[in-house]
């Protein structure tokens, strides 16, 4: 549906689209994290702007959406980090796993060079595309057996089972103050032997929840979604250092 479609489309949220402003804006506040020595991931939803942003970007998403996209699925083969295909809204992996290995390809299709000339782009293909978990069609994806079933189905497409699971999405039934319980069933596989799930995805906020945009841009509650609602800050910390602690726990007993 129609909605804001992010900081570097339309930066000031008020319908200008000065995307010259949020592309450098975008690319400061990138630049500030990868010094901090954090990664910065990101969906790759415009096809170009990778050419802007790439060397900041360590992990892409394709959303649920663009998972058939050819245009992503040649994107995507040429992008120098690891990118992770959402299966579709309905639930079904068949798209995903096909973008997985058609990103694993080489492709030629026409681009952007580096001077900002209309090319031929050639890529190498992404060895280190891969799946991502979201659920879909009224269920979620994320236990043992859809976990199980995704790895079955990986092996059978000739893939590597790598797999990323996003905690929020149809996973949590979009009510973020599920994704700690999902985000605690994912460590418990990984506890008792997964070697599949590589990765999870939360999506969090400073404060808890989300808001509309009003016309009045004052009245925005500071630290607040204006897209999906999100776990408060507090919350992501709680859960991440559950994670560690779990994970440091396996590991310091040799498992």
């Amino acid at each position: 549906v129609v909605g804001w479609k992010g900081y570097i489309n339309d930066p000031d949220m008020n319908n200008s689209f000065n995307m010259a402003k949020g592309m450098l804006k975008a690319r400061e506040l990138m630049i500030k994290i990868n010094e901090m020595g954090l990664a910065v991931a990101t969906e790759a939803l415009d096809p170009f702007g990778p050419q802007y942003l790439g060397e900041l970007v360590s992990w892409y998403a394709i959303g649920a959406r663009t998972t058939e996209s050819q245009t992503h699925r040649e994107m995507a083969s040429g992008l120098s980090a690891p990118v992770g295909f959402k299966n579709g809204t309905d639930g079904l992996l068949d798209s995903s796993i096909n973008a997985v290995k058609a990103s694993r390809q080489s492709h030629y299709f026409l681009g952007i060079y580096e001077n900002g000339q209309s090319s031929i782009i050639k890529t190498k293909g992404n060895r280190y595309s891969h799946l991502v978990l979201r659920g879909g069609g009224g269920r979620p994806n994320f236990d043992t057996v859809s976990v199980m079933l995704a790895e079955k189905a990986l092996k059978n497409a000739g893939v590597e089972s790598r797999i990323v699971v996003d905690c929020s999405h149809a996973n949590s039934m979009k009510n973020p103050d599920l994704q700690p319980f999902v985000l605690n069933d994912c460590i418990t596989q990984i506890v008792n032997g997964n070697k599949s799930i590589c990765g999870v995805m939360l999506e969090s906020n400073i404060n808890t929840g989300n808001q509309k945009i009003p016309a009045d841009l004052s009245q925005l509650k500071y630290g607040v979604s204006v897209t999906d609602a999100c776990i408060d800050w507090e919350t992501t910390e709680h859960a991440l250092r559950m994670t560690n602690r779990r994970l440091l726990d396996k590991k310091l007993n040799g498992e």
